[in-house]
């Protein structure tokens, strides 16, 4: 039974939390939002809409490729900071293909 309790510890001990932190990007400059994203690996970055103030707005940003999903792909994004309006970050998105269509001519 002691063997048990203390397995089941040691497994807890060792799980990771992989909780992400969250962050207010116009209350920082806009090196420290790039240096926190790049700190984290990845960050939720929330602030007010700049077209509604009544509207939060907010969008996990990475690092790199590593941290978005299977077929996802980092993309620029930029977000309000406290000392510029457009902080270049990244965020992962679905790449868009475009669909060629070609025209078959008969025989």
């Amino acid at each position: 039974m002691k063997a048990i309790l203390v397995a089941a510890s040691l497994c807890l001990i060792a799980a990771e939390a992989h909780a992400i932190s969250r962050y207010d990007p116009t209350r920082m400059s806009c090196g420290e939002v790039q240096a926190r994203v790049d700190r984290d690996g990845a960050a939720l970055l929330r602030y007010r809409s700049p077209r509604n103030p009544n509207i939060t707005l907010y969008d996990r940003y990475v690092r790199d490729d590593r941290f978005c999903e299977m077929g996802e792909v980092r993309s620029r994004a930029f977000v309000p900071s406290g000392d510029l309006n457009s902080c270049p970050v990244y965020k992962c998105k679905r790449p868009e293909y475009e669909q060629r269509w070609r025209r078959i001519w008969p025989d």
